[in-house]
């Protein structure tokens, strides 16, 4: 049985994918900081952790490699947004944004490096359509997962050698919290909730499009009508993507 360790298991779009890969015969693992209605089976090990702890994400990364006989998927799925101009944003709360969404996973993805060259297996990125493309009120979260692609981008060259796959998924807004935004005084709210999103799609039809980019060896692939749209727009011409995007997003004619 092959096994997927997935990180922010318990949102939406983490527990639409491992439903998805459990009925293929994986095994998953979700790891969580709150993994609160999540029961171990025998195809699903919740693991419940603060992702920004390196000590724990050590501790839990080394319980997984002495529990599983191999590892052959990682998806760095925990994430969280943050929206409001940057004039009313502080540094503190920018840094957590690259915390959660960008060093927690270059540390998780540098303790299974090894593990996933032994397996052949795959590292997989969930971005954002803000990872490609700039977003409305969204700076630190665009920067984090700006910064996101560019360093697994980069590790794909490098893992090549090692039979190891590095694809990229990238949603638009996928509505994994609507109508629970538990937003935060700082503008850190979990993904998924935000009230300006446009065209959201399902969590399960989120993760059904990435697997099956997954399962075509896909190096980066667009989840939803808006992520096609936007890298089609980004590559033709930025300026007109930027006028859409203010005028959809911000409300701007």
């Amino acid at each position: 049985m092959k096994t997927a360790v997935i990180s922010g298991g318990n949102g939406g779009l983490g527990r639409a994918l491992s439903a998805q890969l459990q009925a293929r015969g994986w095994h998953c693992v979700l790891m969580d900081v709150n993994t609160m209605g999540l029961e171990a089976t025998a195809t699903q090990t919740p693991l419940q952790l603060d992702l920004t702890d390196s000590a724990a994400l050590a501790r839990a990364a080394a319980a997984v490699l002495a529990e599983r006989p191999s590892v052959d998927l990682v998806v760095y799925n925990a994430g969280v947004s943050q929206i409001g101009p940057f004039a009313e944003t502080d540094e503190a709360s920018h840094r957590r944004v690259f915390e959660i969404n960008y060093f927690a996973a270059v540390e998780m993805a540098r303790l299974f490096l090894v593990p996933l060259r032994a397996s052949g297996g795959t590292h997989l990125a969930i971005s954002s359509v803000a990872g490609f493309a700039p977003l409305h009120n969204r700076t630190a979260y665009a920067a984090s997962k700006h910064a996101m692609e560019g360093f697994f981008g980069s590790l794909r060259s490098e893992e090549r050698a090692h039979g190891v796959k590095v694809l990229i998924a990238a949603p638009s807004f996928v509505a994994t919290n609507i109508g629970n935004p538990e937003r935060r005084a700082d503008g850190i709210m979990r993904p998924g909730a935000a009230s300006d999103g446009v065209d959201y799609m399902t969590p399960e039809d989120a993760a059904a499009v990435i697997l099956r980019g997954v399962a075509r060896g896909r190096e980066f692939i667009p989840v939803g009508r808006v992520a096609r749209l936007a890298s089609w727009m980004m590559r033709a011409s930025p300026a007109l993507y930027q006028r859409a995007m203010r005028r959809n997003i911000s409300g701007e004619h």
